[in-house]
């Protein structure tokens, strides 16, 4: 294999890796939940934990690599992530699940803008680069889903194995890494520039961010429905829907993610007046299709909706990697990166835990449909906001004003 194709295969595995840790305790929550008698309250408890945790990373570290380099943050982020693993795999209660989740969500915050950057910086062109970033996320969190309920329902150890498994590969994942380069424009580190780095800030370069507020509702859109599926998707699964088996949820969970690769590849063969519209339209179908076979409890309807609007999840937010990616100064690419991922965050969770907190007042199913009408809503903002509003093609150099924060 060329080097330049190795490295890029190092950085796109050191990606999708990291985000498999998002959804890899997903299909075990019902069981935690049965094992230690916690409530719905509760999960929601464990769900804020790591958003807060990887929110912290993202507003500290998240732009470190842009000082420091790729690798070292990437190393000690994967290292962290192994730890977080080990903690999942020997929690005997509610207080070691919390633990494992702030640790884990620490680890995946630091390292989410830093290996976006890495693919990116890696890729042999624009277009592969863009693709390979939007991918890494649904991709990664396919592959935890669905191996996690492999691994539950077949394997011995249960609760632990699939923990030893992502364990050893992010171990070497942290290694292998390091054969990497660093970007060529990188200016060597002073204490100075670590400080200033990790203040907490959210940052961007002044020309960039008329591109990112148009962006702003697509991203909330795509990451407030992954956070239902990743926090109460087990449950609706299991408690409304019927389903008894580990493997089957983890392949429904699984479906809604992978639809998304599909979506992200499709997304980059179509014109691009028509690439944020066949995003839109597929998240928009796919959660119509959702909300009467919730109601209704119809698993196949609803794996069909899932696979729909996974779709739609892949090819939007692969609109918004790209076009950051594209307009963004290399140098800043880790802060930019950084910032995306704070925003896709605080959508993936602020509504996800209001609704784990609604579950205890009006129940799973109200909750899970109700929750598809705001979906629906933030959809309706998003293809509003596309169509009264024309993307700024930015092109920014380095003479751009890179310590501004908004």
């Amino acid at each position: 294999m060329p080097y330049r194709s190795s490295r890029f295969l190092i950085a796109s595995s050191a990606g999708v890796a990291t985000l498999t840790a998002a959804s890899a305790p997903s299909p075990l929550y019902p069981v935690y939940q049965r094992l230690w008698g916690f409530s719905s309250a509760t999960l929601t408890l464990v769900f804020a934990v790591y958003v807060f945790a990887l929110l912290g990373a993202l507003l500290t570290v998240g732009s470190l690599s842009d000082v420091v380099g790729r690798r070292p943050v990437a190393t000690a982020s994967l290292l962290l992530l192994c730890c977080g693993m080990v903690l999942f795999a020997v929690a005997d209660g509610t207080g070691g699940l919390i633990a494992a989740r702030v640790i884990q969500g620490f680890a995946v915050g630091a390292a989410t803008g830093t290996t976006t950057a890495m693919i990116t910086d890696a890729a042999p062109n624009a277009r592969t680069g863009s693709v390979m970033s939007g991918t890494a996320a649904p991709l990664g969190i396919a592959i935890g889903a669905v191996l996690s309920g492999t691994l539950v329902e077949f394997a011995p150890h249960p609760r632990q194995l699939v923990f030893w498994v992502f364990g050893a590969a992010y171990a070497l994942l942290a290694a292998l890494v390091w054969a990497v380069p660093e970007p060529t424009h990188r200016q060597p580190p002073t204490w100075a520039s670590v400080r200033r780095s990790v203040v907490p800030s959210v940052g961007l370069p002044r020309d960039l961010r008329p591109v990112f507020r148009s962006l702003l509702p697509s991203i909330a859109a795509t990451w407030a429905l992954a956070g239902l599926y990743l926090s109460l998707g087990a449950s609706v699964i299991r408690t409304v829907l019927g389903v008894r088996s580990h493997f089957t949820v983890s392949l429904v969970l699984g479906a809604f993610f992978a639809a998304g690769i599909l979506g992200s590849a499709v997304q980059t063969a179509l014109p691009a007046w028509a690439q944020r519209w066949s995003g839109y339209g597929a998240l928009a179908t796919g959660v119509l299709v959702t909300i009467p076979a919730t109601a209704l409890e119809v698993l196949p309807l609803y794996a069909a909706g899932s696979v729909i609007a996974g779709f739609g999840f892949g090819a939007t937010f692969r609109v918004a990697v790209g076009t950051l990616a594209d307009a963004a100064p290399a140098a800043e690419r880790g802060r930019v990166f950084a910032t995306m991922y704070i925003v896709s965050y605080l959508a993936f969770s602020i509504p996800a835990l209001i609704a784990g907190l609604a579950v205890e007042v009006v129940g799973l199913r109200t909750t899970t449909v109700a929750y598809g009408a705001f979906e629906l809503a933030l959809i309706g903002i998003a293809s509003a906001s596309a169509a009264h509003g024309r993307r700024r093609t930015v092109h920014p150099t380095r003479t751009d004003h890179p310590d501004e924060r908004t």
